[in-house]
């Protein structure tokens, strides 16, 4: 019977990451996916004629520059497009853009507000000068301050020195962002309503938190730490939808020997003695290997796969403590031609990016208010790109497709499980939504495909449909991530590690917590085979 060096469960972002490193490495690897198709929440699929979705992430950023030339993936296909500008418009026809161009973003918020103009540069720079602290991080295994071991020590050396590099104004900035509720940063820079609604949009998004919850100003800060060609906080499309940041993983980890089996549903590992020896699948077959790496959630790793008798006690408690909780959804919509969004009639190159409904900090608390009463938002903050202005190859010739990102939608509403009829009237509000800033949306629209928490959940295989596999706040970031004590991609069970995005440093289409996770289990090799 063969035997691997190392499993990968499941062919997400990240677990393709992790393989195409280890195989990079020598390492003979397989990866198992669920799903007859590999990808997980980054993937393209045709479910209408014609019309290619990005069915759940639906934009890059967070991907790490370092991971796309290791691997070559531009060799493997992936191209990715920046957009150019984004735009925020409310129901009054009034709208905010965001350009390229700095000084046409500054005359568009003096429009709204001259402090702001004024003051948004301080903001950016304020923001930017976080993210320059924590990016080096990203690709850093968190150290443990516990442990007397010299790489954690070097390592709580280095995250200091980052610190301290900030300087006092900085250390006491950083501490805010990490703590504060995005509404209360937000306030001490500007006072237009429009402003700090679009900006708070990055501060929600896949999190069940409310602009004014504390921790949410630090879900802004991760959203903007991405970067493209050099450019700290832009955005842009994958050619081919997000599915082509897979494909082009997959190619580098077959390129290097590994390989891929989908409709391979891994039912449970193989424990012997306190060591993970493989994993059985759904239809009985055995397969072995020197380590096992999940690209799961904690929670559906260690309840799911583990027995409860083969864990501590207070680990499975720790595990369970940690917060994973769906707040969003999805709408992929085909439409016959581009809608027209009167807000927008002055500058129609704003449609070019994302156009955000999100017109004040109440719009957004009062929908996180439904979120927590067990309904979807009535009105809703709505994310919306239209990927076919750069990429026409996602639809036929003439017409285009919409990919609308929502919050807050609750996994479980308060009236019961998710239902067809449920669903439906889900997608009527978004719908609705939509036609109040853009009259005749609906006359336009040729297919929709609804997504709630509870279907990313059911076909993906994110609990409670979290898109980051875990809340982004302080008490569950660095060290904390997943659990305290076992933040290192590794757990209390030998040859089992973790590479998805309950580990460091959280979610996003950014590949880091499998490149990570890979680097550490190629450290624990080495030892070995020294050894």
């Amino acid at each position: 019977m063969k035997r691997y060096d190392a499993i990968v469960i499941g062919a997400g972002h990240n677990g393709l990451t992790a393989a195409a490193y280890l195989a990079r490495a020598g390492l003979d690897v397989v990866v198992l996916e669920r799903r007859e198709a590999i990808g997980g929440a980054a993937i393209s699929e045709e479910r209408h004629p014609g019309f290619l979705y990005s069915s759940c992430s639906y934009v890059c950023s967070l991907l790490r520059a370092e991971i796309m030339r290791d691997l070559d993936l531009s060799k493997h296909g992936l191209r990715i497009i920046p957009y150019e500008n984004s735009t925020v418009i409310a129901r009054n026809g009034e709208s905010l853009g965001f350009f390229h161009d700095p000084a046409k973003t500054r005359q568009s918020i003096a429009r709204h507000s001259r402090r702001d103009a004024d003051a948004y540069a301080e903001f950016n720079r304020d923001l930017y000068r976080q993210c320059r602290m924590i990016r080096p991080l990203l690709l850093e295994t968190p150290p443990d301050p516990t442990s007397f071991r010299l790489r954690d020590i070097k390592g709580l050396r280095k995250l200091q020195k980052a610190f301290a590099q900030l300087g006092e104004d900085g250390l006491a900035q950083a501490m805010q962002f990490w703590t504060m509720s995005c509404g209360d940063f937000l306030d001490r820079y500007f006072e237009s309503e429009l402003l700090k609604g679009s900006l708070a949009g990055n501060s929600i998004i896949g999190t069940a938190l409310g602009p004014y919850s504390p921790g949410s100003a630090y879900v802004l800060l991760h959203h903007v730490m991405g970067d493209l060609d050099g450019h700290v906080g832009a955005w842009g499309f994958a050619v081919g939808g997000m599915g082509a940041v897979s494909d082009a993983l997959a190619g580098a980890a077959r390129e290097h020997g590994a390989e891929i089996r989908t409709g391979a549903e891994v039912e449970q590992l193989i424990v012997r003695g306190g060591r993970v020896e493989g994993v059985a699948l759904a239809g009985g077959e055995e397969i072995h290997a020197a380590r096992v790496v999940s690209n799961l959630d904690v929670k559906r790793t260690y309840n799911r796969l583990v027995a409860p008798s083969d864990l501590p006690g207070d680990f499975l408690e720790a595990v369970n403590n940690f917060k994973i909780r769906g707040s969003s959804g999805k709408l992929n919509i085909a439409l016959d031609r581009l809608p027209e969004f009167p807000a927008l009639a002055s500058e129609p190159l704003l449609q070019r990016g994302g156009i955000l409904i999100s017109e004040s900090m109440e719009y957004l608390e009062r929908g996180y208010d439904d979120w927590k009463n067990g309904l979807w938002s009535r009105e809703p903050f709505l994310d919306i790109t239209i990927p076919t202005h750069y990429d026409p190859t996602m639809a036929p010739p003439g017409k285009h497709y919409m990919s609308v990102f929502v919050q807050y939608v609750p996994p479980t509403l308060a009236d019961g499980p998710w239902t067809p009829e449920k669903r439906d009237a889900f997608g009527k509000t978004v719908l609705d939504t939509i036609e109040l800033y853009s009259p005749g949306f609906r006359d336009i629209v040729l297919d929709c495909w609804v997504r709630t928490p509870a279907d990313i959940e059911n076909e993906v295989g994110l609990t409670e449909g979290n898109i980051f596999q875990g809340e982004l706040t302080l008490d569950q970031l660095l060290f904390n991530r997943p659990v305290p004590g076992y933040a290192q991609y590794r757990g209390p069970l030998a040859g089992l590690y973790m590479c998805g995005s309950s580990t460091h440093p959280g979610g996003g289409v950014m590949g880091a917590p499998g490149a990570n996770a890979a680097r550490e289990i190629l450290h624990d090799a080495k030892i070995r085979r020294a050894a």
